[in-house]
């Protein structure tokens, strides 16, 4: 069975943007779009033009700019909204309206204070509406992961009818666990009269730490899309993570499915978007961390040195990073210590290593890190360093 590509929907720079402080004026927007385009996402959503002249005129900007990906503007199901992003896009080569509407019963009650079926009508409408401007309407069910299956499969039929070519089913407070949202995937790819002119994206959030896991197994289940982050950023606890994503579909080729994301540009583009987010990655975040790729457990490190793939399933340089990093602690061991000591110009004997490292272990439980300076102080201070000297 030949394997089928998942899009890359990429929304930094409009739901990664609703982090509290991370604001992007027009400038930032347009360099994060050209690296986006260079990472080889599919679509990026450049903004929701109707919220602000500053996002219009990024989106507008963008729109311009970008020459191969499809670019997309949020709208709410208001045909004012649908007009300034239709504006908004004029001048994009591919450009995508991504309108939609809750549909779960406490969007439908305290949001609306309307009916299921009066959602239904404005759903079909907002995308009929959208498709006098554009080919490409994605629509987006608001809550579709605390939303009843057959009613969804409803609003999904109408907005198919309606023209939609993207149905998202966003698990916008990112309740759902894995099998339950792949679960609504199977049900939608089932049930839905017409889905096979439609392609199925997950667009989840963290709130639970499940964001990645969902749309994994959303894609398992048969969605061809996926809606996501670099670096995971979002509004509260953020939303799926591109790197994680696109890394664990290329980890796993059984899954006969693939993305055309330029994985070595990865932590480049991390970097870009930490840097004018003003945002620090965790350390321990997994593909792009700073700590991703580095081991200080001796037992680790002992294993790395001899052979990377021991406690490492993705080579470094497949995501941009130079090499894995050997870090000396208080738990690291002997291999570890020759291994940072021979970068720093030490030739090691057992012996040798057997003195040094005593002297090393009381200097490394004062501090949190030994770096290659305090390498250079510890041999020196080791009673077999005239020895090491004539050796090296």
């Amino acid at each position: 069975m030949s394997a089928e590509q998942i899009q890359i929907f990429d929304t930094t720079l409009r739901d990664g943007e609703q982090v509290p402080g991370c604001k992007l004026n027009k400038e930032q927007k347009l360099i994060i779009a050209d690296q986006l385009e260079a990472l080889g996402v599919d679509v990026i959503e450049a903004g929701f033009p109707v919220s602000s002249p500053g996002d219009f005129e990024a989106v507008a900007a963008i729109a311009k700019q970008v020459k191969n990906a499809t670019v997309c503007g949020l709208t709410r199901a208001v045909e004012h909204d649908i007009d300034v992003a239709a504006q908004a896009l004029k001048d994009a080569k591919k450009p995508r309206i991504h309108t939609g509407i809750g549909t779960s019963d406490s969007h439908i009650k305290y949001k609306f204070k309307s009916t299921q079926e009066e959602i239904i009508q404005r759903a079909y409408a907002a995308v009929a509406y959208a498709k006098r401007y554009v080919e490409d309407v994605e629509f987006y069910a608001e809550d579709a992961g605390r939303t009843d299956n057959a009613y969804l499969a409803r609003v999904c039929e109408a907005a198919i009818k309606a023209g939609a070519t993207v149905l998202n089913i966003p698990d916008t407070t990112g309740y759902c666990l894995p099998e339950e949202y792949g679960a609504k995937i199977k049900y939608l790819k089932e049930n839905v009269k017409g889905i096979d002119k439609a392609i199925l994206s997950c667009h989840c959030h963290n709130d639970l730490g499940l964001a990645t896991a969902n749309s994994i197994s959303g894609v398992v289940h048969g969605a061809r899309q996926i809606e996501c982050t670099i670096n995971g950023v979002g509004e509260r606890a953020g939303n799926t993570a591109l790197e994680e994503v696109v890394m664990i579909l290329k980890q796993h080729p059984g899954l006969n499915l693939f993305t055309n994301i330029k994985t070595p540009q990865l932590y480049q583009t991390s970097q870009l978007v930490s840097y004018h987010m003003g945002v620090n990655t965790q350390p321990n975040k997994a593909i792009v961390g700073a700590n991703a790729f580095a081991h200080s457990s001796g037992i680790h490190q002992d294993g790395v040195i001899k052979n990377r793939q021991t406690y490492e399933i993705i080579d470094p340089k497949d995501v941009g990073v130079t090499e894995s990093a050997i870090v000396l602690t208080a738990r690291s061991g002997r291999a570890a210590l020759a291994y940072r000591a021979k970068l720093v110009g030490y030739e090691l004997t057992k012996l040798q290593l057997d003195e040094v490292y005593r002297t090393f272990l009381s200097f490394a439980d004062q501090q949190k890190e030994v770096q290659d300076s305090d390498i250079h102080r510890i041999i020196e201070s080791s009673k077999v360093y005239s020895e090491i000297l004539i050796n090296s």
